[in-house]
């Protein structure tokens, strides 16, 4: 016998992975964007003038839902190859841009520091490239599931640049979103 394992225990773990990682990085996702006071209502956010490029707002739930999904898929197709070689810096990276992605928000949203959420981002693309790398030695599918995920990410520095240029004064600023009262 020349398998460490069979296709049907491989295809077992892969499953037994994905129903684990899936719901997890979702569920990462969620409360990172719910901590980071992220969309449209935050007033600050409001406030901040976009992109033209900039689409819908319903978009981005939608689209970060299915990103996630997605990266746990992946994660799942590395960590159920058992025996992979660099199958634990593929890991650790995927870790790394993870904590990268969850930063984001609340750097961006909640701290309302554009410059440094525009750095945070530059790091995560990098960080989201050497993952791919990484992941297409170990399983070629693993790093294809995560190419809308880059993609996405470089529109997002795109975006995070251009508000950046768009709003140099807006950087840390409080917008409280109250309505304030002027008496003449």
């Amino acid at each position: 016998m020349n398998m460490i394992a069979s296709r049907g225990q491989i295809r077992a773990s892969y499953i037994r992975w994905s129903l684990l990682l899936v719901p997890v990085i979702i569920l990462l996702g969620v409360v990172s964007a719910q901590f980071g006071g992220s969309g449209p209502e935050n007033p600050w956010f409001a406030a901040l003038e976009k992109p033209e490029l900039y689409p819908p707002p319903w978009i981005f739930g939608l689209l970060w839902t299915v990103l996630y999904g997605l990266m746990g898929f992946s994660l799942a197709l590395v960590l159920s190859a058992y025996g992979a070689r660099g199958r634990g810096l593929a890991t650790l990276v995927f870790v790394i841009q993870l904590v990268l992605a969850l930063a984001w928000p609340p750097v961006f949203f909640g701290a309302h520091q554009i410059t440094w959420a525009l750095m945070l981002i530059a790091a995560l693309d990098l960080a989201v490239l050497l993952m791919l790398g990484l992941f297409w030695r170990i399983r070629t599918f693993a790093a294809l599931l995560l190419l809308p995920y880059l993609g996405w990410l470089l529109f997002a520095t795109y975006l995070t640049w251009e508000i950046r240029e768009a709003n140099p004064d807006m950087e840390g600023q409080e917008i409280s979103g109250a309505v304030q009262r002027y008496e003449f």
